[in-house]
Formats: structure tokens, sequence, C-alpha cells
């Protein structure tokens, strides 16, 4: 038996996920998530997952991971002591930054707090002009001194970012070379190998965050792919922002390729369940214990976009610019908010129900957990209601305490707000479901998208609880809750391809560009990609390369993606990247002219390892089997309190049907199936709910 194994990092839990390749056999493990040290979780949910369905360390062909490591570095400000070096007069880039501000009217609001402070920021004589000469030689002389000055800060990292090296990067090459040379265990990052293309600000910025975030992460995968080749596991892959998986290594190089790894995953497998489900239009809703992500898969396919921020927000009705430190680098299109399982509920100074931003998170944990939590979260809430049971959680192996989530919620909410336990818990549900109701909108209604015409996919360990609430108030009327959906995104790491990013600043238009100059810097990029899946030991038969542009109107400053198709650029090819440009800036602006000329500002290439595909199933149980294992209370606004059958998701056969009010547990999540909704069962275990009326309960 061949097994690929993906392991995925949340707030609250680590997550495993194990496919034996010939039977599509599945196997989780869900451990707590250990903040002090991640690695530690993820060492034991790898061992206990391998123990459990007996796991031959010789018979894993592909593990994978996701981690929240640079994430967190960023969001918590604890990442390297790096030092920024630049053009003289460029020092104070990160300062300026652009002028895009969260609150418009906000007079006195302060942009995020820059990663590297402007003492461990220095400048060095030079100048590359606009179109790629040498305007100022380098000032070797001042190497030397530069030097002494990163010695005597400590730095542990550090970032080159020099102006216009995306054109010519030889003076960051010499600055380079001396500087390794000099301080040979401190990397060095420079932008015009981690981001040769045009835009200073967000350039330095991409630069800046590899040199803050990578010795951390280096640390991180040292100790994990210790413990991995001493197991005799094969090479640790990570999960990438893209959606693709690439060798540790790579991810060293460019670690900003890191951010968003573990949300990644989730929408990755979401589109796999799209195509395997023949519902090629879906939105992917991940709710896991801290936070609660969405994005669109639209013809079984994600979108990604070239500019994120990371550490930015949402304020519930769009995505917010300016609240983040920027990067460039392909990122999976997704909305998140600060809504999850432990998502603390409070009561603000006017006396109003507020829930989030903060989390219990893994430790303590919701008050439920008896963990030393005191404070209501929506676990709390949701068991007050009934729609959790405090013997089912991981099988029984998490204790829930039924009666310290209802004294929490009695003291914290219920008495100052003048209502009963259950109002209090309900009116918690009902602000977390708005809040997340609010993303599902920004994926969807702010691209042009109704989600009336889409299917609502279901996952992480508290997505299929809230899903057909958030799909009621969007007028969505099928949910998909696929299998093991607590650690669905650990699926998608074992489900995706191998895929590195590659980017060009050209500067041209379509008219104008010569298509022989197109097509060499294409093939530029290719090899590069080709290096990279040498590396990987990918055969030749499992490679792919995927072209792209970055196209504009003149005096535009944000870019359209439009792809190139596979084959040598001709004056074809240059007049469909202006029509396809025309017809994208149509669908998402409501506008074209034709008439203008069309820039193409960068090209991008994806290089692809493939891999067998994966199928998502999760054999459901023989006919006849009873899956009604007890019943109990649930509450909802329409009724009140009402008895209801719970089902044991393992033993649903096929085919079989249920009608709301009930629940559906199984080890990691729970469904919860409100009046008017129906569920069913599928030959391949995944849960489809309906809102229709009529069907009679089993």
């Amino acid at each position: 038996m061949v097994w690929r194994i993906g392991v995925d990092i949340g707030g609250t839990f680590t997550d495993v996920a194990l496919v034996e390749e010939a039977s599509g056999r599945i196997g989780v493990v869900k451990v707590p998530s250990t903040p002090a040290d991640l690695a530690e979780g993820v060492l034991r949910a790898l061992e206990l997952a391998m123990s459990r369905y007996g796991v031959d360390h010789a018979k894993v062909e592909l593990l994978s991971h996701a981690t929240t490591v640079v994430t967190n570095a960023i969001l918590e400000e604890k990442g390297a002591r790096a030092a920024l070096i630049t053009t003289r007069g460029f020092r104070d880039v990160l300062e300026l930054r652009r002028s895009a501000r969260a609150n418009l009217y906000d007079l006195f609001q302060d942009a995020p707090t820059t990663l590297i402070l402007r003492r461990r920021r220095f400048e060095i004589s030079e100048r590359i002009g606009a179109d790629g000469t040498i305007v100022t030689s380098l000032a070797e002389d001042e190497i030397d001194e530069l030097i002494v000055a990163l010695k005597t800060a400590r730095v542990d990292a550090i970032a080159v970012s020099l102006v216009f090296s995306f054109l010519n990067p030889e003076h960051e090459r010499r600055l380079g070379a001396r500087l390794r040379a000099a301080l040979p265990d401190v990397p060095v990052y420079l932008s015009s190998d981690v981001l040769p293309e045009i835009k200073e600000f967000e350039r330095t910025s991409t630069t800046t965050v590899c040199a803050y975030v990578g010795p951390i992460l280096t640390s991180y995968l040292a100790r994990l792919q210790e413990v991995t080749r001493s197991r005799e596991l094969p090479p640790l892959y990570l999960m990438g922002s893209n959606g693709g998986i690439l060798e540790a290594a790579e991810a060293l190089a460019m670690p900003a390729v890191a951010v968003e790894s573990g949300p990644a995953a989730g929408v990755v497998a979401a589109a796999l369940v799209a195509r395997q489900t023949a519902r090629p239009n879906l939105i992917s809703f991940d709710m896991g214990g801290t936070t609660a992500k969405a994005s669109l898969i639209l013809e079984g396919r994600y979108e990604t976009t070239p500019e994120y921020e990371v550490g930015g927000g949402s304020n519930m009705t769009r995505w917010m610019n300016g609240t983040g430190h920027p990067i460039r680098v392909p990122v999976i299109d997704l909305a998140e908010v600060s809504a999850g399982g432990g998502s603390i509920a409070w009561i603000d100074r006017a006396g109003a129900l507020r829930v989030g931003p903060k989390s219990a998170g893994a430790d303590p944990g919701p008050a439920c957990y008896a963990r030393g939590g005191a404070e209501p979260t929506v676990t709390d809430c949701n068991l007050l209601l009934g729609y959790l049971d405090q013997g089912s959680l991981l099988g029984g192996d998490l204790s829930i305490d039924h009666a310290v989530a209802e004294e929490v919620v009695r003291t914290r909410l219920a008495e100052p707000l003048g209502v009963d336990v259950r109002n209090a818990a309900a009116a918690v549900v009902d602000i977390v479901n708005h809040a997340m109701a609010e993303v599902l909108k920004i994926v969807s209604v702010q691209r042009g998208h109704d989600p009336r015409h889409f299917v609502l996919a279901a996952f992480g360990g508290a997505g299929a609880l809230h899903a057909a609430a958030l799909a009621s108030e969007l007028g969505i009327t099928e949910v998909l809750c696929p299998p093991i959906a607590g650690a669905f995104s650990a699926l998608g790491l074992i489900g995706t391809d191998l895929k590195r990013d590659y980017v060009q600043t050209l500067f041209t238009t379509t008219d104008a560009a010569d298509p022989a100059a197109v097509e060499a810097a294409f093939v530029a990029l290719e090899k590069k990609g080709a290096a990279m899946l040498d590396r990987a030991g990918i055969a030749s038969d499992r490679r792919r390369f995927e072209r792209s542009v970055d196209a504009r109107y003149p005096r535009q400053s944000y870019e359209l993606l439009v792809p190139v198709p596979a084959q040598p650029v001709d004056r074809a090819t240059l007049q469909r990247i202006a029509e396809t440009f025309h017809d994208r800036h149509l669908h998402t602006y409501g506008h074209d002219n034709r008439a203008e000329p069309v820039q193409i500002v960068s090209i991008r290439l994806a290089a692809i390892g493939t891999i067998p595909p994966l199928v998502i199933r999760d054999r459901p149980a023989r006919v006849g089997a009873d899956a009604v294992k007890s019943k109990r209370q649930l509450w909802f606004h329409e009724t009140g309190a009402v008895d209801a059958k719970i089902y044991d998701r393992r033993r649903m056969p096929s085919r079989m049907e249920v009608a709301g009010p009930v629940v559906i547990e199984s080890l990691e999540s729970t469904i919860l199936v409100p009046p008017g909704w129906q569920a069913k069962m599928n030959e391949d275990g995944f849960v489809l709910l309906t809102q229709q009326h009529g069907v009679r309960q089993q």
C-alpha cells in the first residue's frame, strides 16, 4: 500500500489526512495545536496518524504540509531581526507606502508597523536608470562600512532592494556576493531574485517579508526535516499560497510563498470536489477554530491574485487595502474574517453583543473544553443550543463540560443582556453567521457573481454547523459537505500539483511588441521552471508550463491577469491577448475601450509538476445499518426547543435521506440540518443538503 499524508496546522487543531492510493481509503487524525511550539503538534499528530492506521514509513510516497508559521510571525510581529539595504535616498520606501487607506476619512489612522525599524535600514550609492542602464556605478568602497554596520546591528537576515534592479540586477548581485562572503551565516534576499517586477514599494515589501520570516521558517522546517529524515520519510513538501506544493528548499528561497499556506489547501480540495461531483461552480467555506475563509470556484478552477496584504482585513462589506504588508506573489483569491468556533463573545461598553476578533485558540480553548477558558465562545453557544454533543467531539476523546459553558454564557452574556441562556447563545450564532455571510459576498457578489447560481462547499471543523444558515441568507439552495470535513484542508495538500510561479517585467504594448522578444522572455522563465522541476525529480511527461501576462490600459496603475496560449508567440497571439484583456476588463469593471492600446506590464509563468489525481471518497455504510445514535433537543428561532434525531455519519448508507431538524455527527465535524432542509448521503461519502420540504425523516 502506498500512502499520501497531508499535515495542516490550524488555530485550534492540527490535522492529518492519509490516503491509500490504490483503494482511496481515507484516514484522519486531529490533535490540539501547540502555539508555543507548532512543530511539536505536527510531529505528535504525524506519529499518531501513522500508528493508528498502520502506515509503513517506507510506503509513504508524498508528505505535504501547510503551516501558519510565516503568517503568525508577521501578525504577531515576532519575525527575525532583519535589515534592508536600498539605493541612497530610498531608505524610507517602506514608510512612504502607497496612498491606500483603510478608512478614507480617518485623519488619525496609523499605517501598519514597518517590519524593519529605520535604524536597521541602510543606503548605498548606486543608480540603475529606468531603461536598465547604469547611471551611477555601485560604490564598492561603501560596502565594507556597510558590513561593519550590519555586524554591529546583529541582524539575522538581509533584504536588498535597489532601484530598477528588475531591469538590471548587476549591482544587487555584486552587493549580494560581498555580503554573503562577509556574513556567511546570514541569509541575503535580493529583490531581483525574489520579485524581478516593476513597482518599487511592492518589490521592497515582498523582499522585506522574505527576510523577516526567512530565519523563522528555516528553523521550523529544519526541525521537521530532521525528524522526517530520521523516520526515513520522503522529502517534505510545503503548500504554497498559489495552491501548489513545492520543495522545502524552494520555499526557503522565497518564504513569502508560504503565506496563507493552510487556507490555500482548503480551496484546492474544494476545486477537486467541484470537478469530482460535477458541480463546477462552488463557493468554498472553511470555518475552523479562529477564522472563517471563503473563495470562489468557477468552472472547476480557483482564481489567484498577484497582490495580497499579509495581515490585511475586511470590514464585513469589503476587503481593505492599506491594512497589511503587501506581497506580490500569486495567492489564491480568498476573503477571511475572525469568526471561528473559538471566537469570543463579549458585551461592549454600549451594552451591545459582539463576537470576535479575539479567539480562545487552542490554549485555553472554548470554556467547554475545561482547560481554563473563562469567556464564552461560538463553540460554547453551539453546545448549549444542542448542535454539539458533549460526548462526540473527536469520537469522545475531547472531553466537554456542558455546565462550564452554560455558566460563562449566563454570567458573561445572558444576565447582562437580560435574556435566557439559549436566546443569548442563539444571538451569538446569529452575529457570527452574519459576519461570515458578508465574507461569502466579498468573494461572490463583489466579484460580479450571483451566489444563488453556486453550491456552497462547507468544511473545517465548524463549517457544516453554520452552512445551511449562511446558504439561506444568500439564497443558495445546495450545500455540499465532503468526507472528513474537519480535516479537509489536509486533503488538499495531497491532491494538488507541484507548482512554482515566475515573473519578469517586460513593459510594452500588444501593438508594438516584438513577438520574438516576448517568446524569448517566456523561454527564459521556462528554463528557470525546468531547473526547479529537475531539482524536484519531476519526469518530463509530468511537466506543464502555463503562461500569462499582466495587462492594462495606458495610464492605469492596476493590471488584469490574461492567460496566454501554450504556443510560440506570434502576432496573432498578441492580438488574442488584447481581445482577452478587453473582455476581462468589461467583465470586471463593466466597461472597456477597444480603441485603446493594451499594455503588457509583466509576463508570468507557472511551472507545474503534475501528481496523479486524487479521488476524495469515504465509503458509506452498508444498507440496513441503523444510523441513529441518539436523540436530543435542538433550539431554533422558528421552533424553539424541538426533539431531534442524531445520526452517526459512518453508519449512514448511500442514498439515505433525512429531513431536518437533525444533526449528523462524525469524528472531526458536525452537520446541522435545520428545519426546511434535508440531507442525502451519496456513494462517495458526501452529504448534500438541499433546501426542500416534504421529505419524511427516517
